[in-house]
């Protein structure tokens, strides 16, 4: 990670949401840094108290992205007054197959559940590469202060911070630092996370390097590196960049 960038991002926090923060406050590669208080990043939002409601207010939040499933929505549904839900869904595959296998009566090693995750990983870049450039799309055309999430705020809401800070010029030691700090940050709920074998549920429901590798290591193999991935499944074009980094980033 640069040495002008934080170690965190901003203090910022809610009470009802534990992964929670902004996105901001990251040094780019160009000597620019990213604004503080336009991006934030949460794990799913139904717990959010009254003071929690109030702060996404002060700060002039007027959207919420989500990437939640259809059963995690009907799970934790949420309806924040002024500001828009806009349902990115992509639905988490890898708990469907664990729950498969455990129901054969087959337990993964940790090192088979580590291999689910990186598979799931995989999957965002290349079958639901759509989906995520509909969340740059809704950026751009959206230029309020927003939240993205999904129910953890973990891999569907990581890889799209990856993909933010990256278009944004961010280096990716700096990105997966980001990444990680959900370890730090996310509270588990044995509610959200179902009954399952303690050693899979660990990988489950932490992130590890190897996840995000696995997504970069596509873009870089399959699709020729970050810029051809944005500019090609993504669909984003370089004036889109242009505005993307206009609009989201301040002089160091």
């Amino acid at each position: 990670m640069s040495s002008d960038n934080p170690p965190s991002t901003s203090p910022t926090r809610l009470h009802g949401a534990s992964n929670f923060r902004d996105l901001g406050g990251y040094a780019t590669q160009g000597g620019e840094r990213v604004k503080r208080g336009r991006v934030f990043r949460s794990d799913h939002l139904a717990g959010l108290t009254p003071g929690d409601l109030l702060q996404l207010r002060q700060w002039g939040v007027t959207h919420s992205l989500d990437f939640r499933g259809v059963a995690e929505c009907a799970a934790t549904p949420y309806a924040i007054d002024g500001v828009q839900r806009v349902a990115l869904t992509i639905e988490p595959s890898v708990i469907a197959k664990m729950q498969a296998l455990v129901a054969q009566g087959i337990e993964p090693s940790t090192e088979d559940t580590v291999e689910l995750m990186c598979g799931t990983y995989r999957d965002f870049v290349n079958h639901n590469a759509a989906t995520f450039g509909r969340f740059f799309r809704h950026l751009l055309d959206e230029p309020t202060p927003q939240v993205f999430h999904c129910t953890a705020g973990k891999d569907r809401t990581g890889f799209a911070a990856a993909l933010l800070l990256s278009a944004l010029g961010v280096d990716r030691a700096t990105i997966e630092h980001d990444y990680l700090l959900t370890n730090l940050r996310y509270k588990r709920d044995p509610n959200i996370e179902g009954k399952g074998p303690a050693h899979v549920m660990q990988v489950l429901w932490g992130v590890q390097p190897a996840f995000l590798h696995a997504a970069l290591a596509t873009v870089d193999q399959q699709h020729g590196g970050m810029q051809n991935y944005l500019h090609g499944p993504i669909g984003l074009n370089t004036q889109d960049i242009a505005a993307l980094r206009a609009m989201l980033l301040d002089r160091a």
